[in-house]
């Protein structure tokens, strides 16, 4: 669960909730942060190639996929598998307030960082107050 007062991040843990129930960090352990004007996801990836991570968003649901197969040597048997092995997927629904357009991601070290810039028309802007023409205060004499 994400933890704050910042509304956007509030949003995305309600989304996330909803689509994935309370179960945490089940396949792929995610962090969700703000840093100014983006969220930052961070899905922890280890012992998989850049070029076996597929990434995607699309009706405002965001999907990494990865795949990762251990090779053991001929002389090893296999008493206890806990890493994965094999594809692993998962799904995250981003708020309608994230621009697709600029969506970035990096990979190092086995974390691949996703950037969710916040929308231009969601950001909080400056209305200006422009000054009108004095009103009339004489009370109008109706013509009968």
């Amino acid at each position: 669960m994400l933890v704050g007062a910042d509304p956007f991040l509030a949003e995305f843990d309600r989304l996330a909730h909803q689509v994935f129930g309370t179960g945490e960090g089940a396949g792929m352990p995610v962090d969700v942060t703000r840093r100014g004007e983006e969220l930052v996801v961070r899905f922890d990836i280890p012992g998989v190639t850049s070029d076996a991570i597929s990434l995607s968003l699309e009706n405002h649901v965001l999907t990494v996929s990865a795949e990762r197969h251990q090779d053991y040597g001929e002389n090893e048997k296999l008493l206890v598998q806990e890493r994965f092995d094999g594809a692993m997927t998962r799904r995250l629904r981003v708020p309608e307030w994230v621009d697709s357009e600029r969506v970035g991601a990096e990979y190092a070290d086995g974390v691949l960082t996703i950037t969710l810039p916040v929308a231009e028309q969601a950001k909080p802007r400056r209305i200006e107050i422009k000054a009108g023409a004095p009103q009339s205060t004489q009370p109008s004499i109706d013509a009968a």
